[in-house]
């Protein structure tokens, strides 16, 4: 991939963000290419010593970047905080309003010092009457209701994984591209770019919202809804494992009854269209369960391969590392964490030119890189803007 160049090759960032969302931004840009700055205090990320459900979070959102301690309290760690942030190209923060200017950071003298900066800051809100409040991926899927479809009214659940958190830095970085594209097309001046949580999971639960907006139907719960297909669940086989089939087609429909025996749905006069089927899932579902419980799950997954009938094993995190698509060839990347221990981690769910991207990616140690940094700020034939020279 190196010989083929990465799309942000170039592009400097300079990241100061804790926890998921801002690092997951950072992730995604340093994947394409992008030179990032992790800025962290002396003590580190607070991610970097988490356990737990959080022992993945630092080197998995930080892989690729660059490490540099500096000390606010102290002002020439402030001011090299500025000479690195004129090298710079974008600037990424995902701090509560009001805290970055206690360091000389704040809106106004970013742009006052470095006008040519595209500035993304992750927040919980986007500028409205909650916009002074913190959010967490927990907090803003019970304020979206994605919890409440998830689950259910009564009984709200999240979703299995930080999904509005990394999201929120997908579309982070999405629109920092926009801005540099923008800066190629001829804009001198920076762009100051928020990217709100809550309105990341709002997006999400968009789809409902406009249900309920177009027909006035209080939209159902996940496990309450009503089933858009005549046969789209989970059954289990005769081995005691579990199988996800969905029949969508007319086409899927008209031959898994050919091929599991039940041509009595076919000569079934009152079931011939997708809707006859589906106010007949009573009398449906259990005639099939009878059917996919005779088969080994491997034999029934082949047969609905061979049918191209979607469907899938119920499987958990650690089953993956089975998959045979996962494992194959650069599908899982083999990355090296900040005390040198190799991981498996699922590549960039892209290819560039056929590519896979994350290959060979390290997890900074703590400062790694603070002392190269300083030196390089402090060469004397160092330009007074990097950024703007690989702009030109």
């Amino acid at each position: 991939m190196a010989a083929m160049g990465l799309p942000l090759e170039g592009v400097r960032v300079v990241e100061m963000t804790h926890m998921v969302m801002g690092p997951a931004c950072g992730m995604v840009l340093a994947q394409l290419g992008a030179e990032v700055i992790k800025v962290e205090p002396p003590v580190g990320d607070k991610t970097r010593s988490l356990g737990g459900m959080g022992t993945s979070f630092f080197p998995l959102f930080n892989r690729g970047k660059r490490s540099v301690v500096l000390d606010f309290a102290k002002s020439e760690d402030r001011e090299t905080m500025h000479r690195l942030l004129a090298t710079a190209d974008v600037f990424l923060e995902n701090f509560r309003d009001g805290q970055l200017e206690k360091q000389g950071l704040g809106a106004e003298e970013l742009r006052r010092r470095h006008p040519h900066l595209i500035i993304a800051g992750h927040k919980g809100f986007l500028s409205g009457p909650y916009e002074h409040r913190p959010a967490l991926d927990e907090v803003v899927q019970m304020m979206s209701g994605l919890a409440a479809m998830t689950g259910t009214r009564d009984k709200p659940q999240r979703v299995g994984s930080s999904a509005n958190d990394i999201m929120g830095g997908m579309f982070g970085a999405i629109s920092i591209l926009a801005a540099l594209y923008q800066k190629r097309g001829g804009r001198k001046e920076g762009s100051d770019i928020r990217i709100g949580l809550f309105e990341n999971c709002l997006f999400l639960v968009a789809q409902h919202m406009v249900e309920y907006e177009m027909t006035g139907n209080k939209p159902r719960s996940m496990p309450e809804r009503e089933h858009a297909w005549p046969v789209y669940d989970i059954f289990e086989t005769a081995g005691g494992n579990r199988i996800f089939v969905g029949v969508v087609t007319e086409g899927h429909w008209q031959s898994f009854c050919r091929e599991f025996g039940l041509q009595e749905f076919l000569e079934d006069p009152s079931l011939r269209t997708t809707t006859d089927r589906i106010l007949a899932r009573a009398t449906i579902i259990p005639r099939v369960a009878e059917e996919i419980r005779r088969w080994d799950v491997e034999k029934l997954s082949a047969k609905l391969d061979s049918l191209n009938i979607c469907f899938s094993p119920i499987n958990r995190p650690e089953d993956l590392f089975d998959d045979p698509h996962v494992l194959r060839p650069g599908g899982l990347v083999s990355n090296v964490n900040a005390n040198g221990a190799p991981f498996r981690v699922p590549a960039l769910p892209v290819q560039w030119n056929g590519a896979n991207l994350g290959e060979g990616l390290q997890v900074p140690r703590l400062g790694a890189d603070t002392d190269a940094i300083r030196a390089e700020l402090d060469a004397p034939d160092i330009p007074t803007t990097k950024a703007a020279g690989r702009r030109a």
